[in-house]
């Protein structure tokens, strides 16, 4: 029986198809695809899930063949064949694709391009990004009346958010930590993780900063175990 799960590092996209006779693991290829604002490229997609990349690549001929998936050359960048680049098809979506991942990509791009200090300066787009984001939500639900329970409330704000943008995040009992499952910028986060972690990690430390929360111990571990990405919302 095939596991597509097995060995998996990194989260998975933020879609399912439904309506389709797809295996657990041509499904979750897919998924990730239909997540993606622009096209991903096979050692991408073999990261996140990680199988061989000749399962993977059967795997996305089988998409192709059925319509669901399309494939282009990109552009050459030097000796060797040019790469493939794969993307959903329109006929695949069940929905938009959220704005937010066109937008960070965009910005992860402007940001590797001009800045001496990429990361740096992703984490504070990111901050206030998250900033507006958290200002945009409202005040936060929850007990206020001390400095631990309003501290957990904002934690809650930020996992909120994260849920929002399609990051699935699973949280631990007092929101110290959650698992972002999907990913909706796998390529570009293939490509500069040190950019667009910052960027999510500057998400996660303005949003905290507009509810007046603590962020010391604030961290984003990426592809750190099977299935997810790890985000640390302070110390225990």
């Amino acid at each position: 029986m095939e596991n597509n799960d097995a060995g998996r590092r990194g989260p998975r996209p933020a879609r399912t198809p439904s309506g389709r006779r797809l295996s657990p693991t041509r499904a979750a290829l897919l998924e990730t695809l239909q997540a993606q604002p622009e096209p991903t490229s096979l050692p991408a997609l073999v990261k996140t899930t990680g199988l061989h990349d000749n399962t993977v690549r059967e795997h996305l001929e089988g998409l192709r063949i059925s319509g669901l998936v399309r494939r282009t050359k990109a552009p050459s960048s030097g000796r060797g064949r040019p790469r493939w680049l794969y993307e959903a098809t329109p006929s695949s979506h069940e929905d938009p694709r959220p704005e937010y991942a066109a937008l960070a990509a965009a910005l992860a791009t402007v940001i590797v391009r001009t800045s001496p200090e990429p990361a740096a300066e992703a984490r504070r787009a990111g901050a206030d990004w998250g900033r507006r984001l958290a200002a945009e939500a409202g005040p936060v639900e929850g007990p206020v009346e001390g400095p631990v329970e309003g501290h957990e409330g904002a934690r809650r704000g930020v996992a909120e958010i994260f849920e929002n943008m399609g990051f699935a995040p699973e949280a631990d009992a007092d929101v110290r930590e959650l698992r972002l499952t999907r990913c909706p910028l796998l390529e570009a986060a293939h490509q500069e993780p040190d950019v667009v972690c910052s960027v999510h990690l500057g998400i996660a430390q303005g949003a905290l900063e507009r509810y007046d929360a603590p962020t010391d111990g604030l961290e984003l571990l990426p592809f750190v175990e099977p299935g997810a990405c790890l985000l640390r919302l302070g110390r225990p």
